[in-house]
């Protein structure tokens, strides 16, 4: 069962914590190139109205910006917020940022043409609730479009690895789920017709140890959970996950070359 509310209005808060810690930005801008094949999969057309949910430090608001759209970008964490008005700055970008919660678009019914989120709504807890959102100010013949992390690929596979050592809080569920076509329909119910194509994003370092290194100081999930961890749980948790590292590594020598499946959705609204 869902965790109630006011154990919900909890865990955002540490959310707006683990997401604040480190520099995400810096880990989310390589992920730039899933953000414009997913404008591209959205079709979308100059002068449409477009919201990116949970927008991060802003990497989906600034390719629907680059395709001349009028673009609003929300997100409940306001260091990334600040981070976004950053970079549409230096691209002389007319974005609208604004601090609001997944959960409840400060938006009328309708209000956008196109609402888009890349790896970022698929974590708010109450998942049927932010579904129901994304639906209700998606104006009818518009499209959702959406890149949710698979739960086979790497980093679905990492996320698994560190619920298993830091279980989540009772009655949250797996963002994994949107990253499934079986999730998506069960959550969208019948919003529109899906059409599901699966992705391969490609993280290249030169190491798995500079890989490690530079998620643990600058992705909040995994530093605040290192810390938390302790020193020996947290040795037994990076020692596997340097050894998953190792089974999706395709360099073939000592570099990380490391494919992560994701699910680019596009549905497109009754």
């Amino acid at each position: 069962m869902l965790a109630r509310m006011s154990d919900l209005s909890i865990i955002k808060g540490r959310q707006r914590d683990t997401w604040a810690a480190g520099d995400y930005a810096a880990v989310a801008t390589p992920l730039l190139i899933t953000s414009e094949l997913l404008c591209e999969a959205a079709d979308l057309r100059g002068g449409a109205r477009v919201l990116d949910v949970a927008t991060g430090s802003g990497n989906t608001a600034l390719a629907a910006a680059r395709r001349k759209c009028e673009v609003t970008g929300v997100d409940y964490v306001p260091a990334l917020l600040e981070r976004a008005r950053e970079r549409a700055a230096a691209e002389r970008l007319d974005i609208e940022f604004r601090e609001a919660d997944a959960e409840a678009l400060p938006f009328a019914e309708g209000a956008f043409d196109a609402v888009l989120s890349s790896f970022g709504v698929m974590f708010a807890p109450d998942q049927r609730r932010a579904a129901r959102e994304l639906v209700r100010v998606c104006r009818p013949g518009g499209r959702i479009a959406l890149a949710s992390w698979t739960p086979g690929g790497f980093v679905g596979q990492w996320f698994q690895l560190a619920a298993r050592h830091a279980p989540p809080p009772p009655g949250v569920p797996s963002p994994l789920a949107w990253g499934t076509e079986e999730g998506l329909r069960e959550l969208l119910g019948d919003a529109g017709t899906l059409r599901p194509e699966r992705r391969l994003y490609t993280m290249r370092y030169r190491s798995a140890a500079q890989w490690l290194e530079f998620f643990s100081a600058s992705f909040g999930p995994l530093r605040q959970m290192l810390a938390s961890l302790g020193e020996q749980a947290g040795r037994r948790f990076t020692d596997e996950l340097v050894a998953l590292l190792g089974r999706f590594n395709r360099s073939g020598d000592e570099t990380l070359v490391l494919p992560a499946e994701y699910l680019e959705a596009v549905i497109d609204r009754r």
